[in-house]
């Protein structure tokens, strides 16, 4: 039943991405470089992507932080909403899949558009706030799961009133709802969402997706009051 249900989600997935013309060449191109280089095949898909890029000028964001590139896919779609003069830092651990970014974001003409920061994120976005790095009108986390609270925190760090943060891969198939589960990101995720739902700066939500990236979802939180610390313990 399950393999039927994932092969409807994929037709529609791209029955929609046609309807919309979601996807283009510089997408198509990162797409296959990150292919052709070994990257994991964990980017959003072309709906999601343009879910991220509409947020984005929704919110009227000029700065973006993403935590996590891959092979700059996400990244594309949300720099492509900035308007004149904004700008996007990505954080990426793995410097290899930073230079196929790097190389997507060029093709896509982006290069003076983004940052790409390599290292450990949780690093460098200390260093960040050492540097007296400016906040951030949205936040786009889908990194490491197991370490999601731990850049909730930050990224409220570095949001002001009215800031998005959004983080990727919260529903883990449906096991996030599996009190017993023993997975790192299964008990990322739901820590996630007991800050999320303990945090008074934060008005959050969460939607299940299913598509061609299979069964997962999304938390969205507005930041609504600044000031104290997380609730992280």
């Amino acid at each position: 039943m399950l393999d039927k249900s994932q092969d409807k989600w994929i037709a529609v997935d791209e029955y929609l991405s046609d309807s919309l013309s979601l996807s283009d060449p510089a997408l198509d191109a990162a797409l296959a470089a990150n292919g052709a280089a070994g990257l994991p095949s964990i980017d959003v898909s072309p709906s999601q992507g343009k879910f991220l890029q509409l947020l984005a000028q929704l919110r009227g964001a000029r700065r973006i932080l993403e935590i996590g590139t891959l092979g700059g896919y996400s990244t594309i779609c949300m720099a492509r909403a900035l308007p004149e003069g904004g700008r996007l830092v990505t954080l990426e651990v793995d410097a290899k899949h930073a230079e196929v970014a790097r190389a997507n974001i060029s093709r896509a003409g982006l290069p003076d558009v983004v940052e790409i920061r390599i290292g450990p994120a949780l690093e460098t976005l200390a260093r960040m706030q050492e540097e007296g790095t400016e906040p951030f009108d949205m936040i786009f986390i889908d990194a490491d799961k197991p370490n999601s609270p731990a850049y909730l925190d930050w990224a409220l760090k570095f949001s002001s009133l009215g800031s998005l943060i959004i983080c990727d891969n919260v529903v883990r198939d449906g096991a996030v709802a599996d009190a017993e589960s023993l997975d790192p990101g299964v008990q990322g995720a739901r820590r996630l969402f007991e800050m999320l739902g303990a945090e008074p700066r934060l008005n959050a939500t969460a939607l299940q997706t299913v598509g061609l990236k299979g069964y997962d979802g999304f938390s969205i939180a507005l930041v609504v009051a600044t000031g104290g610390e997380s609730r992280s313990g």
